[in-house]
């Protein structure tokens, strides 16, 4: 979205350039059309002149009038530094976003800028094990296919309740340091049970992801316990070695025949 005060000045040098354009271009056919009208009355080519003339005047005085109306209006407030900077690096996250491998390199920046601040709280040590199983899910997503596709969407939303828990556990943390030692004890409480939740919730996903890994495993196994592929990887060998020996017998030197008895 463009600036409005921006906009506003950019409108005005366009209305002024435009206004200026037409009171030349006006100027210049008034000018002609006094000098080549004739006195002895107008032909076509005459009023052609005159009317050009005329229509040129026009819409310069309508430029003018635009930009006079324009301008008695107060120019909108100068943006908000904050949010001129956070539009920047909204532009600037897009743009690496759009190059190859840009997405993985800004969510790999997000995950190492919240683990940076989650860093000397409790939930800093079940945040790096939960990191570790949703990248080790990710990998698993494209071959949980089938019955196991509401088991990923399940862990999305579980991954993203756990982030919000461990976030909330260092809030609480954070607070607690700065509680008078009157009120400590039920923050501590409340502090030790999150605790308990997020522990007990990263541990159930790290299972989750446990049996995702067992269901790609089996998913992959071949009948009789032998991938499809050694099969018609042997398959090929046996007809390659065959062909082999056909030829080799083909280029092997006729054997004499006896002569009879």
């Amino acid at each position: 979205m463009a600036d409005p005060r921006a906009r506003h000045f950019r409108r005005l040098r366009k209305l002024r350039r435009s206004a200026r354009r037409w009171s030349v271009l006006a100027g210049g056919l008034g000018g002609a059309a006094a000098v080549l009208t004739p006195y002895a009355g107008l032909g076509l080519p005459d009023a052609l002149w005159a009317g050009a003339a005329g229509a040129s005047t026009a819409l310069a005085l309508w430029r003018w009038s635009d930009l006079r109306a324009l301008a008695a209006r107060p120019a909108p407030p100068p943006p908000d530094p904050a949010r001129s900077a956070e539009r920047t690096r909204a532009r600037l996250v897009n743009a690496v976003e759009s190059l190859p491998a840009g997405k993985e390199a800004v969510a790999e920046v997000r995950r190492q800028r919240a683990r940076f601040a989650l860093r000397g709280t409790a939930a800093a040590g079940p945040w790096t094990r939960l990191d570790k199983a949703s990248l080790t899910l990710a990998g698993l997503a494209n071959r949980l296919t089938g019955p196991a596709d509401p088991a990923v969407l399940e862990a999305a939303v579980a991954e993203h309740s756990l982030r919000d828990l461990a976030e909330r556990v260092a809030s609480v943390e954070r607070g607690l340091r700065l509680a008078p030692p009157d009120s400590r004890a039920p923050l501590e409480q409340a502090h030790g049970s999150l605790v308990a939740q997020l522990d007990q919730g990263v541990a159930a996903y790290e299972q989750l992801v446990a049996a995702a890994a067992g269901y790609v495993a089996e998913d992959g196994q071949g009948h009789g316990g032998e991938h499809p592929a050694v099969s018609r990887l042997t398959d090929a060998t046996e007809l390659l070695h065959g062909i082999a020996t056909g030829l080799a017998e083909l280029r092997a030197p006729n054997r004499p025949m006896r002569a009879p008895n």
